[in-house]
């Protein structure tokens, strides 16, 4: 297995005279048009988008991943100059969250430059990161401090051995390393994610709940999505929410809360404590028809819905507008017109019709 070298950068401003990280030239307020919400044909507004920043990541997840991968070469992803435009856009268009994911963000070099300039935009009120927590243990307090209100953090078994097998490269005490410290730097809430995997860890379902409330962060439980061709079958790995809950019923009392963190996790309260645990469900619970969400991947391609091919290119629109807004605007507000109405995951466990993988789309 190949394993390319994705050393962090180190710097949190970048150096002067470089010209692919300053910061876009913007129309002065009076001459901006009015923000307008985003709304699909089917009456949904977008209020919240994932802009993936890079395809790598340091781990190999064998249900986000093929073993060998190829990534994108430079040239073809977005610069931070043109994430911070489209984060711009979109906030200026409405969208009020945003999340920074990847592959794994902590990789891209000067992440915490393009970090400290999306907190900024005026019109948004959350800036929140998903990472696997490999970097943590070095960003934690730098991305506090950059304007990151909340982190979830990906973390599918609290085995050692376990870990390494299902991430394939990864060391469960780095990521616990890296937890700690994204406790202690104060972020607003701290969530674990855990995709369940029928016979890998859903014996431990129950422990990870245990852990996140001895630290009194959330979690969150995800059914697996067939998105790309990972060199095997799902279906017989398929694990639903409904199952994960009736298990976690026989050590705690949970409660459902009509609480909502922005996203698709449908949450429930264990009394006595602050943790809320969280069941993202896309196979036996859609929630596709209050989806407020798009993606923007790293190579720059609006997906209003992750369960569909169906994209709108931005990257040649920045590139061929590095100083105009409205071909942008244009484009993301067009690209609502392809919103589908909802997906179904049901049928392609087996076969995926969507062939990119997870850590292209952007997690």
């Amino acid at each position: 297995m190949r394993i390319e070298s994705l050393p962090p950068d180190d710097v949190a401003n970048p150096p002067a005279g470089d010209a692919t990280l300053r910061p876009p030239q913007r129309l002065p307020t009076d001459q901006r048009q009015p923000p307008a919400p985003l709304i699909d044909r089917y009456g949904r507004q977008v209020s919240y988008i994932r802009l993936s920043i890079t395809d790598r990541c340091d781990f190999r997840c064998n249900y986000c991943m093929a073993e060998e991968m190829e990534f994108l070469p430079r040239a073809q992803v977005l610069t931070l100059e043109e994430c911070l435009r489209v984060a711009s856009t979109f906030v200026e268009l409405g969208v009020n969250k945003v999340r920074i994911t990847g592959g794994e963000p902590l990789v891209r070099h000067n992440v915490v430059w393009l970090l400290q300039r999306i907190a900024r935009l005026p019109g948004l009120r959350e800036l929140v990161m998903t990472s696997n927590g490999s970097q943590l243990e070095r960003f934690a307090p730098e991305l506090r401090a950059a304007g990151v209100r909340r982190i979830n953090i990906s973390l599918d078994t609290l085995q050692p051995e376990r870990f390494r097998q299902i991430t394939r490269v990864g060391d469960l005490a780095k990521v616990l390393r890296g937890l700690d410290a994204a406790q202690a730097a104060g972020f607003d809430r701290l969530k674990i994610n855990t995709v369940m995997i029928r016979n890998v860890n859903d014996d431990e379902l129950i422990d990870l709940v245990d852990f996140a409330v001895a630290r009194g962060i959330d979690i969150s439980f995800i059914e697996q999505m067939p998105l790309g061709d990972v060199g095997h079958a799902r279906d017989d790995r398929f694990f639903g929410s409904d199952e994960a809950l009736a298990r976690l019923q026989t050590r705690h009392v949970l409660v459902p809360s009509a609480e909502s963190s922005g996203g698709p996790a449908r949450y429930w309260r264990i009394p006595g404590s602050p943790t809320r645990v969280g069941f993202i469900s896309p196979h036996s619970h859609n929630f596709c028809d209050t989806c407020n969400r798009v993606r923007i991947t790293a190579r720059g391609e609006l997906y209003p819905c992750l369960g569909s091919n169906g994209a709108v290119p931005l990257l040649p629109i920045l590139r061929a507008h590095p100083l105009e807004e409205e071909p942008l605007r244009a484009a993301i507000i067009d690209g609502m017109g392809i919103k589908a109405k909802g997906h179904d995951f049901g049928n392609q466990m087996a076969a995926p019709q969507v062939l990119r993988f997870m850590s292209m789309t952007g997690g």
